[in-house]
């Protein structure tokens, strides 16, 4: 958890970026009928029933610092994908010398997926760009990308029902672009001296409640 937390605290270095990876499944729906149309003054309304035409995923790629994202959507979460989206953040990132990487603990997240997506010696060399920081188990909370997850579920996807793959794919990008034009950055403002303070105090209950 500090070694997260002292890494949100360090200043914007284009050598060593900060770059957090989350991912969020989305089911894909078309309404069984169509629904109320809208009307001055009022907003259209879907029917309640739905055909469900599958799942697809979002990664949502976010530096807090700087406020530059590429998030994007593909039809799995497979670990190819994932070596596909880290290409993505290297790609970018051509200059640095090392890029500081905040995941969680997916199986998929690991060096395996890269190797079989470009070959053990190519899928090590790009693996190897990266300095990986796992968030701890029950703590993905860490995960600054988490608070993307939030931003593309409201401000993208809403409680519009998209059906298809391609207009999924496309409804995202367009929403990367503008939200990455505008350099949203995360303010991460809790600290390791806040993260210590919380948790002893957390700690010293849970304790006590034992006897």
């Amino acid at each position: 958890m500090e070694d997260i937390l002292r890494l949100y605290a360090k200043p914007e270095n284009a050598k060593e970026p900060v770059v957090c990876l989350d991912e969020r499944p989305v089911q894909l729906l078309a309404p069984e009928r169509a629904g109320l149309p809208m009307k001055p003054g009022k907003v259209g309304r879907y029917d309640y029933e739905y055909v469900r035409h599958g799942t697809a995923n979002v990664f949502c790629i976010v530096e807090p610092l700087t406020g530059r994202r590429q998030t994007h959507a593909t039809k799995t979460r497979t670990g190819l994908k994932f070596a596909h989206a880290l290409k993505r953040i290297a790609t970018r990132h051509r200059k640095a010398r090392t890029i500081h990487l905040v995941l969680d603990n997916l199986s998929t997240h690991t060096s395996k997926g890269l190797k079989a997506a470009y070959g053990e010696r190519a899928g090590a060399k790009l693996w190897s760009r990266f300095t990986v920081h796992y968030t701890p188990k029950h703590a993905s909370w860490l995960n600054a990308a988490e608070m993307e997850v939030s931003l593309v579920s409201r401000e993208c996807l809403g409680t519009r029902r998209i059906s298809e793959l391609p207009v999924l794919q496309r409804e995202v990008s367009a929403w990367n672009s503008r939200a990455d034009r505008q350099r949203r950055a995360i303010r991460w403002r809790f600290r390791v001296n806040d993260a210590r303070r919380v948790f002893r105090y957390s700690g010293i209950a849970t304790a006590r409640s034992k006897h």
